[in-house]
């Protein structure tokens, strides 16, 4: 029977167990005994598991990644022009080509594992400072020993613990700007410390209006022998000037004077018990003192307008009223004939405030340009006034008609400063004096002087 059974059919033990999966791992199809959970987990079918892990195994080795992770826009592309060199850069197709070439021809887009160094390659340990190993140490609490090779505490305060380390946040400092754009994108090339390039302003500097001459023409009245009118014109010019300057100094004089005046008066009212600072009050005069005053001289009592009836108030208001409903009228009356010539109305305005407008800068802009052809003389930049210069002029009695009697006038250094200052080469300055000692310098006489006579 055993061996009919054998010719006839196989038997559960002679089953042939089916081939190996695809992956190569051993499979067992035929589940000999359902007995326990062992044999049922050890027979189970994986094969459509094997292949799904298997084909993303091989996306990742193609793409770098899995499909279904990746952007629609780096799957896909729309070709609008198309192109021509991409038949040159496809793989040519060769029959003659080995297998083997083809398969190391693959190239994983897998980064590779890491490896350690081998013992070819030259191991290199790294080397640690000082304070490295002090803060190791102060990490594993081992002892750290230091001057006079005395041990010493890493939680005493001040012996640099671990917990006393200076943070990242300290190290970064002064690295950020509050102020800078936050949509400033910096490139590769940029460090992300390196600030950007300060952009000048757009407002253009004086200099570029400015016409002077380096060295200006002289006037015609400083010449030895000037004309009459030329003359006449330099000595007015030189008078305003010099008036000017003296009633500036006459009102700055005014000035002080009442500052202090004003001191005066607040020393005398702090001498006042009771009464602040600046707070005293005139004494009022008696009635008999007024009497007395009056009777010097007698004023005119003026007339009280006399009070309106009824009747004359409601005639007051009445016209008013027609007035006003007079000037609505004609106010109404002028709206509708307007209102049909409401748009030419609207561009003749336009029109005219363009026009006053161009009229305005045109305007500005030649007298700013009248205004720097002289330089910036006079005019406030920065914290001092540009210097005018003075005027060189001398009298009609001191004028020479000859070049031996000559007088020299200004000084050549000095002009060259001011044309400089005037023509926005150099800020404005003015000179610094020194200031005098305000405490009196105390001698003192050392004691070995004293007994000079002893010597």
């Amino acid at each position: 029977m055993a061996k009919e059974s054998k010719q006839g059919g196989p038997s559960l033990a002679t089953k042939k167990k089916n081939e190996k999966s695809l992956i190569g791992a051993p499979s067992q199809r035929s589940q000999s005994s359902r007995k326990g959970k062992k044999a049922w987990r050890k027979n189970i079918d994986i094969d459509e598991v094997e292949q799904g892990l298997e084909e993303m195994r091989t996306e990742e080795r193609v793409t770098g990644s899995t499909l279904q992770n990746k952007k629609d826009e780096d799957l896909f592309q729309v070709d609008v022009t198309g192109d021509e060199q991409v038949r040159r850069r496809l793989p040519k197709v060769s029959l003659s080509q080995l297998t083997s070439t083809k398969i190391l021809a693959q190239r994983s887009a897998v980064p590779a594992v890491a490896t350690r160094a081998t013992s070819g390659q030259s191991l290199k340990r790294k080397k640690l400072s000082h304070e490295e190993k002090d803060r190791l140490l102060r990490i594993g609490k081992r002892p750290r020993h230091g001057p006079f090779n005395a041990v010493m505490d890493h939680t005493e305060p001040g012996a640099g613990s671990a917990l006393m380390e200076v943070t990242e946040a300290v190290k970064q400092s002064g690295k950020y700007d509050v102020w800078e754009d936050e949509d400033v994108q910096m490139d590769d090339e940029n460090a992300p410390n390196k600030k950007p390039p300060v952009k000048p302003p757009p407002i253009p500097h004086p200099r570029e209006h400015i016409e002077l001459s380096a060295v200006p023409p002289p006037h015609e009245g400083t010449s030895y022998n000037p004309p009459a009118t030329a003359h006449q014109d330099l000595l007015r010019t030189a008078h305003e000037r010099e008036e000017r300057r003296v009633r500036e100094a006459e009102e700055l004089a005014r000035t002080k004077e009442k500052i202090i005046q004003a001191r005066k008066v607040t020393a005398e009212d702090a001498g006042v018990v009771g009464v602040a600072i600046g707070m005293t009050v005139q004494e009022v005069k008696d009635d008999e003192d007024l009497v007395e005053e009056g009777q010097e001289g007698v004023l005119a009592a003026k007339k009280l307008p006399e009070r309106k009836t009824k009747k004359e108030r409601r005639k007051a208001e009445k016209r008013q009223a027609e007035k006003r409903a007079l000037a609505e009228k004609a106010a109404a009356k002028r709206f509708l004939a307007s209102v049909h010539g409401a748009k030419s109305l609207r561009k003749t305005l336009s029109k005219d405030a363009a026009h006053r407008e161009r009229i305005r800068l045109e305007q500005h802009q030649l007298a700013l340009q009248e205004k720097l052809k002289k330089g910036l003389a006079g005019q406030r930049l920065g914290k001092h006034i540009v210097p005018e210069g003075e005027v060189d002029v001398q009298l009609g009695e001191d004028l020479s008609e000859s070049f031996r009697a000559i007088k020299p006038e200004g000084n050549l250094f000095k002009d060259r400063f001011l044309s400089m200052q005037q023509r926005a080469l150099i800020e404005p300055r003015v000179p610094v004096l020194p200031t005098k000692r305000k405490l009196k310098l105390k001698e003192y006489e050392k004691h070995a002087y004293k007994r000079f006579d002893r010597e």
